[in-house]
């Protein structure tokens, strides 16, 4: 049979892990495919230590990957938003499929690059975008085809999930944490990317289309980080019975869709809340299945070169037998629709309130009084007994039910202007996820 050849462009983690693999596993990996595939050209601006391509075609201008005719699936495996957006219209230009890991690129341009694919034929195929090694991408496309999906929540940034299990293991500080992070490699010389959310919202957007047949809207997730999170809150958290994960959550409302990502007290009996360290773990709730859950390594060489791989396996087996692929977002293009995107005020969610209170009598009355115009009742409370004589104020932190965003967000400011509550009060949502 006349194989299949993949054109590589870069050699970085995930380039020089899907190199590696793709040389120990290619006999077993082809056999899957049900036809020969081989790696016919490498683009690389340097070589890789770790990767031994004396015996490949090997190119610094990684353009001429896609100028091959040779070349029937290119991997783009650069990284960022311009060179490789450059990169994979070139490709398609050229009427080659195209395999990626790049959650940036599918989630800010990914509609008009599935679109230009569409007119050339070719397809797009990105299971490494999303959570590393975990294939959520096909079980939301193809395992899950069957259900109206309901919701989701993952935790799909392996650095945040680092620093949240450390300080609460260990009681250590967000920035402490984080120099530790970096030292180990799991977050990046400016970890905004990581720690304020930004790559779990890419990663968000791309399952929430899967989930609800809609274009990409990264723009319209809401994000934050989880620099504020402090010690003390992942300690009364967890007295409390819950634990803080940095969650990126979409959900179907009748008003709209939900897409944010926020730290997040879950209880702690839930599968999700015990995924630790640098892993990742998606959780899906599907109207014929119920929920179902997906984990594993979310990043590294080897764990991400498993999907590009799975991915080059597809679209081979697509080219072999020549046979439609599955669509980019897992429904037919014309399917696809604009929902209402809710913004974070018409939000409802139930909240991890902590302030520091003057402890005298009548205050947390003023505090229930707050709570109740806004619609909040306190569901659990831990009100913290003085250390000296001296100490007027003491911490409260206090679970309420399900209120509106808006509405919690005006009970906070009035909270905070009580002559008996000093400085601000901190404001963690909550999920049962049951």
């Amino acid at each position: 049979m006349k194989p299949v050849k993949v054109g590589l462009c870069g050699l970085g983690t995930v380039g020089s892990g899907t190199f590696n693999v793709l040389q120990r596993n290619l006999n077993e990996i082809s056999a899957r495919a049900s036809t020969p595939i081989e790696l016919s050209h490498i683009g690389a601006r340097r070589d890789n230590p770790a990767c031994d391509t004396t015996n490949y075609q090997l190119s610094r201008d990684i353009f001429a990957v896609v100028d091959d005719p040779e070349v029937d699936i290119v991997v783009e495996l650069i990284g960022g938003t311009t060179v490789a957006k450059e990169l994979v219209e070139k490709a398609i230009a050229n009427k080659k499929h195209v395999v990626t890991a790049n959650k940036a690129l599918i989630a800010e341009f990914g509609n008009e690059l599935f679109a230009k694919a569409q007119e050339q034929g070719v397809c797009i195929a990105y299971e490494a975008a999303v959570a590393g090694g975990i294939p959520i991408i096909k079980a939301m496309r193809e395992g899950l085809a069957a259900n109206h999906i309901e919701w989701l929540a993952g935790i799909i940034n392996g650095t945040g999930n680092f620093i949240l299990t450390e300080m609460r293991d260990k009681g250590r500080d967000f920035a402490d944490v984080l120099k530790e992070a970096q030292e180990l490699g799991y977050a990046e010389a400016d970890p905004t990317f990581d720690v304020e959310g930004i790559d779990a919202a890419h990663k968000l957007v791309i399952l929430a289309s899967l989930a609800f047949a809609m274009p990409l809207q990264y723009d319209k997730v809401f994000c934050e980080g989880i620099s504020t999170v402090q010690p003390v809150d992942v300690k009364y958290a967890e007295e409390l019975g819950y634990r803080i994960k940095h969650l990126g959550i979409a959900r179907r409302r009748d008003e709209g869709i939900e897409l944010r990502v926020h730290p997040t007290l879950i209880p702690h009996k839930r599968l999700i809340a015990n995924v630790d360290g640098v892993m990742n773990s998606v959780l899906v709730q599907g109207e014929a299945v119920g929920p179902t859950l997906y984990y594993g390594a979310g990043a590294g060489a080897e764990p991400t070169a498993s999907a590009v791989i799975a991915d080059i396996v597809d679209v081979a087996r697509a080219i072999s037998s020549n046979a439609a692929t599955v669509p980019a977002l897992g429904f037919a293009p014309e399917y696809l629709q604009d929902h209402v995107i809710l913004p974070i005020d018409a939000v409802e969610t139930a909240y991890y309130l902590r302030m520091s209170a003057l402890d005298k009598p009548g205050v947390m009355n003023q505090i229930t009084q707050i709570l109740s115009n806004a619609g909040a009742s306190i569901e659990a409370l831990i009100q913290k007994e003085r250390e000296s004589e001296s100490q007027d104020h003491v911490d409260v932190a206090l679970l309420t039910n399900s209120v509106l965003e808006a509405d919690m967000k005006s009970a906070i400011e009035q909270i905070e202007a009580l002559d008996s509550i000093s400085g601000q009060v901190s404001r963690i949502r909550m999920e049962a996820l049951g």
